[in-house]
């Protein structure tokens, strides 16, 4: 492993989610939403999580910035990095696949919503979480600088602990009791070991 590789290796994760999402919002954006809760808040938010998983590392990637905050590399970190790297994509794409039409980048309920509870989210409620948690993560192992390698884990954290609270409530006022009991037996973003599989 060398840190051209790695960076190649990020570039890799970096598109692969993009292509895995294209078409997911292409049919998204078909099904009107009927009740939302994006705002100010929201487009903030969005905003510090691309900075940290995209704008930073790929200024370090395409041009080395910052130089001040690099640091020397290793290549048994990257290898780690590449291995989650691989496993976010995995995730990514059995994250859309499962969700379908219900998939929004924002707090959004689209019409004839449905509680998607089989495949990854047998497991977690919010395996997309999941996947952007190992890409992040991903991300500091792969990029040997102290600013653009842990911006990803600084960048989604943010969003992450003051959206998904919002999220859920947002969910629990559209299905009620079925989400409460899915709450019950399921993990936010790591599996309840303790927890029994529902029946599909």
């Amino acid at each position: 492993m060398t840190l051209s590789v790695a960076k190649a290796i990020y570039l890799v994760l970096a598109i692969g989610w993009y292509i895995i999402r294209i078409p997911h919002e292409r049919r998204s954006r078909r099904t009107p939403v009927s009740r939302s809760a994006r705002g100010i808040k929201e487009r903030i938010l969005l905003s510090i999580s691309f900075t940290g998983l995209g704008i930073l590392p790929f200024a370090y990637v395409a041009f080395g910035f910052p130089r001040f905050a690099k640091y020397a590399f290793q290549p048994t970190l990257a290898w780690a990095g590449a291995l989650l790297a691989a496993a976010s994509l995995l995730l990514f794409y059995l994250t859309h696949r499962a969700l379908g039409r219900n998939w929004s980048v924002s707090l959004d309920l689209r019409e004839s919503h449905k509680l998607v509870t089989s495949g990854v989210y047998t497991y977690v409620r919010h395996p997309m979480y999941s996947a952007f948690w190992l890409w992040a993560i991903a991300q500091a192992l792969l990029l040997p600088n102290w600013i653009s390698g842990p911006a990803g884990l600084i960048g989604f954290g943010t969003l992450y602990f003051f959206r998904v609270g919002e999220e859920e409530r947002l969910m629990s006022g559209a299905f009620g009791k079925q989400y409460q009991d899915y709450i019950n037996r399921t993990g936010r973003v790591v599996p309840r070991l303790n927890s029994a599989h529902p029946p599909h």
